[in-house]
């Protein structure tokens, strides 16, 4: 389709009209799906859900902040050197409602209700909630795209096999996923890992499923742009999922989470990292693990509103470019 043939999005809510501190709080003052007659191209949605997590709950209450946080946010990328909202359609999607009192209901609900947003051809940008979300979303986007490249910016790795028996945790969603076959595992990757683990074997095992390793440490030393590099030659020309779990940032940069580590990487790192990606064939991304009720001046929630803000600003780019037959 041409762009004299494709409806001009509808953009944010006019700063200079109405005060951002004025209005309901949608992703980035964005117009509601149900204001674009139900279809959009890249679709902004919370799942306020942390039934899974393993030390502080909290996450629940994510995707809400993060959407108060991006009042700020104005509509010219000029690290990208796009206008997102105008590139493409993004609205705001709501909430996927999940029992809190059931993980294997609340998965499934997920996935179920991520299967109708990509069903309008959508592509999804995720605000979470704690990572157990991670998993119906990849089930989700596997269905539509086969098994994904996968980049998890991360402090842990997530690839422990049960908490307490129980498989759905925010510590297992990528052991699963790979046991799945919804993975490509010759496009994995960790980055910003650190911290202690249980014992050398968690490593022994994450390599096994395919996973490399990007330290927040290797970050620090080989710079961001050398590491974006790497990460575009692992992954090539396939369809990626990015799923970005807050506390890959270092406590400083992100406090308002459920589990920090020190030793993380700053929030400028993070960007940067992800506007190297920006020639990827980016399908769905997350933001997970925001905890509010941890948080100082809204730190952790500004933060993740502008890692959302460049992962949307990459989809609608390629999504124009797709549009007008050229390479983003």
């Amino acid at each position: 389709m041409s762009s004299a043939e494709t409806p001009t999005p509808r953009g944010p809510v006019d700063s200079s009209r109405v005060p951002r501190y004025a209005g309901p709080a949608t992703y980035a003052r964005l117009p509601r799906l149900d204001e674009v007659g139900g279809k959009t191209d890249v679709a902004v949605v919370g799942v306020p859900f942390d039934t899974g997590v393993s030390y502080r709950p909290g996450a629940r209450f994510g995707g809400n902040a993060i959407r108060e946080a991006s009042r700020l946010l104005r509509p010219y990328n000029p690290a990208q050197d796009a206008s997102p909202f105008a590139l493409a359609q993004v609205a705001d999607a709501g909430d996927i409602a999940a029992n809190p009192f059931n993980i294997n209901e609340a998965v499934e609900t997920i996935e179920a209700a991520a299967d109708d947003l990509l069903g309008t051809g959508a592509r999804m940008m995720t605000l979470g909630g704690d990572h157990t979300i991670a998993l119906p979303l990849l089930r989700s986007v596997a269905k539509k795209h086969g098994p994904v490249a996968l980049l998890h910016f991360d402090a842990h790795l997530d690839t422990w096999d049960t908490y307490f028996g129980a498989e759905y945790t925010h510590g297992t969603p990528f052991r699963r996923a790979v046991e799945e076959g919804i993975l490509d595992t010759e496009a994995l990757s960790h980055v910003g890992t650190r911290g202690p683990l249980y014992g050398k074997q968690d490593l022994t095992d994450d390599e096994k499923m395919g996973f490399g390793i990007v330290t927040s440490a290797d970050v620090y030393r080989r710079g961001a742009d050398e590491v974006a590099d790497q990460l575009r030659q692992r992954i090539g020309d396939r369809p990626l999922y990015i799923s970005i779990d807050i506390d890959c940032l270092d406590p400083a940069h992100a406090p308002g989470t459920g589990t920090p580590e020190a030793g993380g990487m700053t929030s400028r790192e993070l960007l940067e990292i992800l506007r190297g990606l920006s020639s990827c064939n980016l399908v769905s991304a997350d933001v997970v693990e925001v905890a509010p009720a941890y948080d100082h001046a809204e730190i952790t929630a500004v933060a993740a509103s502008h890692t959302a803000y460049e992962l949307t600003t990459i989809m609608s780019r390629q999504i124009a470019a797709s549009r007008e037959g050229t390479t983003a």
